[in-house]
């Protein structure tokens, strides 16, 4: 069958600007256009991702068709000198890659050219030349649940010295809705082809509920495994998981996989004793974070946190900074008291941006840009809101200010961004494409 393909996406602007927070952030409005056309935001909806999403409105022609796109060959990490802060993006451009996926999650490489797409019912597809191989990397669909709207297969890293020892970490949650952090090992006969007797379980964390479940694995700098963890569920955080450093949900966690069996406790966590938190935690007070990055030049982090009903978040780690932070949750939603008989914000992080439910219902965090085919958006952060497809860039200036951007209403139902070797960026759509970002 085939799977390979693309087609034109519509390129239009919404002149909507979105609430700042946190460091000062300066907002601007992406210019008009001919034929402008509105979207109309979701309102009042908390989860991500839908199983079914809503189908993105049908795609117009426009007067300049953005070519398709295809993943660079040069896959060496980009260095500083050639990467200049250009400056704040106000307007950016999809052009399609490939489409036919079944609910895309999540797109990251193996630091070669290929592309390796994550789908939420339990399978890993691999991109080669601008094609969808014929076999999926890993089909772990039987073991996989994914009855709920925010359940699957959801996260995918592949492990720092994966080229000498062919190990890749996924999350997913199981058939009995908990999460699941496995490692798995690619195929001796064939790369293309992940050993799907090979699996590892790392850490099982029990759910309560069927929504926040996080699912993002990242590598840091530091090599240590990051794994984003919502708070369990339900709405309002009724088991107070996300100001409790003994549990692992509404948390980030962070795991030494190869300091031992299944992991070791980097001796830098702030809990690593064991004494007043979980070893494993290297931050609290999350939701429900959908999508955190490092910046792969300057290795700060970016974290996304979904909000309650009211606010959507962008929170911002500069590198070198030490475990403990608290992004606020659920004392705070955004910059905002969520809890009004207590909302004392002493010690709290509070986010870099926010925007409200006029714009959308859920965030989706990105990557900060840092490939070398487009100059022009180097050093940009990407997000986006999963019901509106609108698409923001975020920008911090020399002196820490940040400005915040309305860049592209896409009219997609945008899951996930996703990074490939060369640091070029692309949008994942739920409803089954992935698009590359351009100027």
């Amino acid at each position: 069958m085939t799977r390979a393909g693309s087609f034109l996406v519509i390129m239009v602007v919404l002149l909507v600007a979105c609430g700042a927070a946190g460091e000062e952030t300066t907002q601007t409005r992406p210019p008009a256009a001919t034929g402008e056309a509105e979207i109309e935001a979701t309102a009042g909806v908390t989860e991500i991702p839908a199983t079914e999403p809503a189908t993105a409105a049908p795609p117009e022609e426009t007067e300049s068709e953005p070519a398709t796109a295809a993943p660079p060959a040069n896959t060496a990490r980009p260095a500083a000198t050639d990467l200049p802060a250009a400056g704040p993006v106000t307007e950016i451009q999809l052009a399609p890659v490939v489409e036919g996926f079944d609910q895309p999650l999540y797109l990251t490489h193996a630091s070669d050219e290929r592309l390796f797409v994550v789908e939420q019912p339990g399978t890993i597809w691999v991109v080669a030349d601008g094609e969808i191989l014929a076999e999926p990397f890993l089909d772990i669909r039987e073991q996989v649940g994914s009855e709920a709207s925010e359940q699957g297969l959801l996260g995918l890293a592949f492990d720092p010295d994966y080229a000498s020892n062919g190990a890749f970490y996924v999350n997913y949650t199981d058939n009995q809705g908990d999460t699941v952090v496995a490692r798995y090992q690619v195929s001796d006969a064939d790369p293309n082809q992940a050993d799907p007797n090979s699996e590892e379980v790392v850490l099982a964390i029990d759910q309560p509920y069927g929504n926040h479940n996080g699912g993002q694995l990242q590598f840091g700098p530091d090599g240590y495994l990051y794994v984003g963890m919502g708070d369990g569920g339900s709405g309002g955080d009724p088991h107070e998981h996300g100001q409790n450093p003994a549990t692992l949900l509404g948390a980030l966690l962070r795991l030494d996989v190869a300091g031992g069996e299944p992991y070791a406790i980097p001796a830098g966590n702030p809990f690593a004793a064991g004494e007043d938190g979980a070893p494993e935690v290297w931050a609290i007070g999350l939701r429900n974070p959908w999508r955190f990055s490092f910046d792969r030049l300057t290795e700060d982090l970016y974290v996304a946190d979904v909000g309650q009903n009211a606010w959507e978040e962008v929170n911002f780690l500069p590198a070198g900074s030490p475990g403990g932070v608290n992004f606020g949750w659920n004392i705070l939603e955004g910059t905002h008291c969520y809890r009004q008989d207590d909302c004392d914000t002493t010690g709290l992080l509070l986010p870099v941006a926010e925007y409200s439910h006029d714009d959308g219902c859920s965030v989706t965090g990105g990557y900060v840009y840092r490939g070398s085919q487009f100059p022009a958006l180097s050093g940009n952060y990407f997000f986006a809101d999963y019901c509106s497809g609108l698409i923001w860039s975020l920008f911090r200036g020399l002196g820490g200010d940040w400005t915040q951007n309305l860049v592209l209403a896409s009219g997609l139902t945008i899951s996930s961004f996703g990074e490939d070797a060369a640091g070029e960026l692309y949008v994942v759509d739920h409803a089954g494409q992935v698009l590359q970002i351009q100027p």
